[in-house]
């Protein structure tokens, strides 16, 4: 019997030990687990206020650009065509020196390009429709990655640049695994002016063509073909 009771009593034991441990994890959880949905609520909260940060800097990006284009436009120093120093060249190599140095702004101010897209000579700039002999047109559509500061520094840059040039669209959208981060698309329209001698050149060429039409259209018809042997023609025979 005694045998058997001090079996009783380590089971008596183990019980005790097991019951202590159940009311500690018990305490531990009931503790554990509003803090645990406290620091998911401030999680939330934080992703809340960092997604509201984000869309008011975004906002303010777009404020800050739309006010330096209206300070360029109030600019009254005019600015000059941007002039190659080598003669002759087309549209691709004229443009390929302005660009360098609208290559150069963004790196000065750390932006990320992601891919640029040329299109030379545009039918729908208004230099290409009226005097397409003067200058040499190009509209460049860049893709850029940067954050606000950078950004805001690139576009005061390109505002106050030296050369004319034309800023026709910027589209600004936030990052969406990191608001701070811009995904930028800009429309730049860059002109490089031709030398004397092309511009006379193609200015001469384009007269030509346009009295030659001129012409066409006065006299209405083409006349009719006269026979090569110098006789009457079919329809005076008749």
């Amino acid at each position: 019997m005694e045998k058997y009771s001090i079996y009783i009593k380590k089971f008596q034991i183990a019980i005790g030990i097991l019951v202590i441990a159940l009311i500690a994890v018990i305490a531990m959880i009931t503790k554990t687990v509003p803090e645990v949905q406290r620091i998911m609520q401030i999680q939330e909260e934080h992703k809340t206020q960092s997604a509201s940060l984000a869309d008011a800097e975004r906002k303010l990006a777009d404020l800050k650009a739309e006010a330096l284009r209206k300070e360029a436009e109030q600019e009254d120093v005019a600015k000059i065509f941007f002039k190659p120093i080598t003669e002759g060249l087309d549209s691709e190599a004229a443009i390929s020196d302005e660009f360098g140095e609208i290559l150069q702004l963004m790196r000065n101010n750390k932006i990320k390009v992601r891919s640029v897209n040329y299109d030379y000579d545009p039918k729908d700039d208004n230099f290409v429709k009226n005097i397409p002999f003067k200058y040499h047109v190009c509209r460049i559509t860049a893709e850029m990655v940067a954050n606000y500061a950078s950004f805001a520094s690139f576009l005061r840059e390109l505002y106050k640049h030296e050369h004319f040039l034309d800023i026709a669209k910027i589209e600004i959208t936030p990052y969406d695994k990191n608001k701070r981060i811009l995904l930028v698309s800009v429309e730049i329209k860059l002109y490089a002016q031709k030398d004397e001698a092309t511009a006379d050149r193609e200015q001469a060429a384009a007269e030509a063509v346009a009295k030659a039409q001129e012409q066409s259209s006065d006299s209405g018809s083409v006349p009719s073909p006269q026979p090569a042997d110098g006789g009457v023609s079919p329809e005076a025979s008749q």
